[in-house]
Formats: structure tokens, sequence, C-alpha cells
């Protein structure tokens, strides 16, 4: 079996594993969504579960060729040979869905960001199951004061409460990636006490300011001309302070008062 680099192709083969993913949340009677069903060994596991239905996402057409005669006799069962980043998932998604993922290390955060960025908010979607290169897993987790706190880990947090997440090793996969992996459970959530219309305002923000990491903030608030006196007494922000100090809350504030402002 070949496998390509460029799709970022390493199948999960450890049955613990795969056990353990699919112990987080009942999946009987639920509408499933898998990307990259490789060669089927996650999928047969989640069939055993008696979904409603399950969608698989295969973007190889080998694989998805292979897949669509392995589970010929299975009624309940659709297969799609895409591209994640370019399917219109709205159209698969349906209330209660769950998306399980073992992402391709190359585009994990992209494919994130593509759940995290659903319009309306909140979406039909209601778990996300997701296995990350553990480098990118942490920073998706971490909270201020940690050394991977990032953008990441505010823009997910905005959208999205980590639930449950664990190491998976490189040795449970073939071919065996370099680097260790993370296995995270997220669920959508609305924020009542925020109101910026777009995430991508906290996107541009968290660029911004993340793009000048080792700079202390006033700067940065001038870039955005933010110079209100009372909104940084209100805040109790210390313009002499760096970007990764600063708590995924007001990054959420900054924000919302960024976009009334221009």
């Amino acid at each position: 079996m070949k496998f390509k680099k460029s799709l970022g192709q390493n199948l999960l083969l450890d049955k613990n594993i795969i056990k353990k993913i699919l112990s987080l949340i009942s999946l009987k009677n639920k509408h499933v969504i898998e990307i990259g069903a490789g060669t089927g060994n996650l999928s047969t596991e989640i069939l055993k579960l008696m979904p409603k239905k399950l969608i698989c996402i295969e973007k190889d057409k080998t694989f998805a060729k292979n897949l669509k005669i392995f589970f010929q006799n299975e009624k309940n069962l659709t297969i799609v040979n895409g591209d994640i980043l370019k399917l219109n998932l709205k159209k698969m998604i349906s209330d209660e869905t769950v998306i399980i993922g073992n992402l391709p290390y190359n585009i994990s955060t992209q494919i994130l960001l593509k759940f995290i960025r659903f319009y309306p908010w909140p979406p039909k979607y209601k778990r996300l199951i997701f296995m990350f290169q553990k480098e990118v897993g942490e920073k998706i987790i971490a909270s201020l004061g940690d050394k991977n706190y990032s953008r990441l880990s505010i823009i997910t947090k905005y959208r999205l409460k980590i639930l449950n997440f664990f190491y998976v090793s490189k040795n449970c996969f073939l071919p065996k990636p370099k680097v260790d992996s993370m296995v995270i459970e997220m669920q959508p959530i609305t924020r009542k006490d925020i109101n910026f219309k777009s995430i991508k305002s906290l996107e541009y923000i968290t660029n911004i300011f993340f793009s000048n990491r080792r700079k202390m903030i006033n700067k940065t608030f001038k870039k955005l001309k933010i110079d209100n006196e009372k909104f940084l007494e209100e805040h109790s922000i210390e313009l002499s302070l760096r970007p990764e100090k600063l708590s995924e809350d007001l990054f959420y504030k900054i924000t919302e008062y960024y976009e009334k402002n221009n």
C-alpha cells in the first residue's frame, strides 16, 4: 500500500486508541461524519456502534474507491471523495452531528478553523473529536500562563469548549510519524457576554498582536487606534505587557471594542 506524504496519510491502527476515541460520546442513532477515513479502520468500529448515518470523507481516490467496495453492503454509509477544505459541509451536517477525524497534520489547523468559522452560529454539529499533531493540540488547549498559549488557543476557546483530551503515541500509526498526537473533544458554545459580529475580527486582532509577540502591546494599540483611556482603565490593560500576558477574555473585549469603533 502506498501512502501519500502530501496528504499527510498516517493510518491509526491501534484498536485500543480507536475504542478510547469512540468511548468519548455515544454514537447510537447519531449522524456521524468521519474526516480522512483512510482504509476504514475507524469507520468499521463506528458502524458497530449503530449510528443513524455515517458519512466518510476521503480525499485520496484510491482509498475512497476501496472504501466503496469494502462497505458496499452498508446502507447507512456514504463515501465522499473530496477535499474537506473545499466541501460544503453545511449540506452534510444535521442536528446533533458528531464529527470525528484523524486529521492530516499539514491542514489540521485549517480544518479546525473551517468548523470555527461556521455561520450562522451556533452550528448544527454537536461535537468535534479530532486528532492533531501533539504540538498543535497543545496550542489549542493552552490557557493564559502556558508556554503554548497562542492565537489558536484564543480563537478556538471563543467558540469551542475543550471537554477531553489525551495523547497518542506515534507507534500507533502506519507509516509511523515523527511526532506524537493528541485527541481533543470539543463542543460548540455561545458566549452571551461578548458581542462582536465576525470571528474574522478576532482572527485579525490576534494576528496583529501575535505577529509582534515579543514587543510591548502599546504599539499594537496605537496601530489599531485604540487609545480610549476609559476602555484601558476599565479592563486594567497595562500597555507595557506582551501579547501572551493578555487573557482570552481580554482579547474578546478588545475585538468587541475594535468592531464598534471601526
